[in-house]
């Protein structure tokens, strides 16, 4: 079935960095550790000595120049003013970078340059929430840069056509706020393309992501932080193993807007996607198709390998300040005060792939499928999805398409991803 404006399946993409606070050493040396899985080893280096700096500045930020949310010469000005491994100087440079380009937005505005505007904002958006990395959710400037982030995605959401819709889903105590934006100007039926992040993410990393992909191949966008993801730890929400109950609060969410075919409802998870997305689809039909980059069979067994959970006090007192504020963050993302216990509060974080009835592709970068661990969850669920249509693709180091998450190559990401599931849901 082609992908047109007129097509209609429902795609839900679900996403997070589970695995994220563990950068150290680049995969070709990572791989020849039996059974270690480094998630912030990258295979080459862009800028920064710190190797999880630089795997934040490569893949997180550069990768989203082409979805807009940098310009590669702002971001390696920003660069240029930090202080190679500190977190101190890392949020500076990103927050004064990002008052910068909202001036320059607001100017436009107010002079009637509706693109000129928006195309600002959403890099001054972006800026803001890339300066919050490193930093305790429980720091009030964690709260503050999230807030202006989120802010200036509102403001820039009706200078789109259709616009972008910043929501609020109920869910028990509180809401899960997200993103929506429809394919067709005439509220018609499409595929919706759901997309959740994880350890470190907020929604707006996730339309950075893959939401222009989406919006080309005719399909609506959504995206959502689960507990645990984005500012829900500022309220305490931290993560949980049963994921798949805020999941059926999206999936109902998706079809109550008459933009959702329901017919067409698909899941793609990144990082601890890949284990959200398929245990969401072990409950909930309605998904009619998964996706992961990469599969996550069991958590626990991907967390006990991480370099910093197996860390000593030795090996910690080592960290760059920048490397502790992202592992100390993710801890309190989990609700435990310390990264060896990372790996128990995982246990029962699983999904079985047996009891999964859609069609199954699995995408994993070639530098991330070095791992054994990673090697022993992918043909593990590859071997045991009971549908005919499953699939396994390796994205090639020499594309550019290697790292955790593959964020490096974003449109190798959509075109693996939208072709096949032309291919599955005819």
């Amino acid at each position: 079935m082609p992908l047109s404006v007129k097509a209609s399946f429902t795609i839900l993409v679900i996403g997070m960095f589970l695995l994220c606070p563990f950068g150290g050493t680049p995969f070709l040396q990572a791989a020849e550790k039996s059974g270690e899985f480094d998630a912030h080893a990258s295979s080459y280096r862009y800028f920064f000595q710190d190797e999880d700096m630089d795997f934040h500045f490569g893949n997180l930020v550069l990768g989203a120049s082409v979805n807009r949310g940098c310009s590669v010469g702002e971001a390696f000005y920003a660069a240029s003013k930090i202080k190679d491994g500190d977190a101190k100087t890392w949020h500076k440079a990103w927050f004064d970078l990002a008052e910068l380009v909202q001036a320059r937005g607001e100017r436009a505005l107010a002079k009637g340059h509706d693109i000129s505007a928006r195309s600002q904002f959403l890099r001054a958006a972006y800026y803001y929430r890339i300066s919050s990395l490193a930093m305790n959710p429980m720091d009030s400037r964690f709260l503050e840069r999230g807030q202006k982030c989120r802010r200036l995605m509102k403001k820039l959401g009706p200078l789109f056509d259709p616009p972008l819709e910043y929501i609020e889903i109920p869910f028990e105590d509180t809401v899960i706020p997200g993103y929506f934006r429809a394919a067709n100007h005439d509220g018609s039926s499409a595929k919706t393309l759901i997309m959740i992040g994880g350890g470190e993410t907020y929604i707006e990393d996730l339309y950075f992501y893959l939401a222009r992909q989406a919006y080309e191949r005719g399909c609506n966008f959504l995206t959502v932080d689960l507990p645990g993801q984005g500012l829900m730890p500022v309220e305490g929400k931290v993560f949980r193993t049963d994921t798949y109950i805020p999941m059926k609060s999206v999936v109902d969410y998706a079809l109550s807007r008459p933009e959702t075919d329901p017919d067409g409802i698909a899941a793609y998870g990144i990082s601890g996607g890949g284990l959200f997305v398929p245990q969401a689809a072990m409950h909930d039909k309605r998904i009619k198709a998964i996706a992961m980059n990469s599969a996550v069979t069991d958590a626990y067994t991907l967390f006990k390998t991480m370099p910093a959970v197996t860390a000593d006090e030795k090996e910690m007192n080592s960290w760059t300040s920048f490397h502790r504020g992202i592992v100390e963050a993710i801890c309190l993302r989990y609700g435990v005060e310390k990264p060896a216990d990372l790996a128990k509060a995982n246990q029962g974080n699983t999904f079985d792939p047996e009891k999964i009835d859609a069609p199954a592709l699995i995408i994993v970068g070639q530098g991330e499928y070095q791992s054994k661990a990673v090697q022993e969850q992918q043909k593990y669920a590859l071997d045991n999805f009971p549908n005919p249509k499953k699939k396994m693709v390796v994205t090639p180091t020499a594309e550019g398409a290697t790292n955790h998450c593959v964020m490096e190559n974003r449109d190798l990401v959509g075109q693996v991803l939208f072709d096949w599931l032309d291919e599955v849901l005819e």
